[in-house]
């Protein structure tokens, strides 16, 4: 692959059991990661790795905003929800404590999360 990809996280839900134990991760075997997050401070979030890898859902947070993108038929669409968390308003609720670890701290933020789920 001719470029490469840094997300600030990335997270296994439903392929959790398979990567389970491993190591090292093997991307021309194991499958994507299932969620991707990317806050972009200094530059764009790039979609073409996301894309050559498949990865199923991106989050990308800018500015305080928060984009849902769904990898389908080979690119990425804007959704209003998340597939992997249908329930959860996750374009008002992630935005909102990331502005509250902000101004009050990261400790305050995940409590009051913990408390809101």
């Amino acid at each position: 692959m001719a470029q490469g990809i840094e997300p600030d996280d990335s997270f296994y839900i439903q392929n959790y059991a398979q990567m389970v134990g491993k190591e090292r991760i093997d991307l021309t075997i194991d499958p994507p990661p299932d969620l991707a997050i990317q806050v972009d401070v200094t530059s764009k979030t790039q979609l073409d790795a996301y894309k050559q890898l498949g990865v199923p859902e991106l989050w990308r947070y800018d500015n305080g905003n928060l984009q849902i993108d769904i990898y389908q038929n080979g690119e990425y669409v804007k959704s209003d929800i998340s597939p992997t968390f249908p329930n959860l308003p996750i374009l008002e609720i992630i935005p909102r404590f990331a502005e509250q670890s902000r101004l009050e701290g990261r400790s305050s933020a995940l409590k009051a999360f913990k408390k809101w789920i």
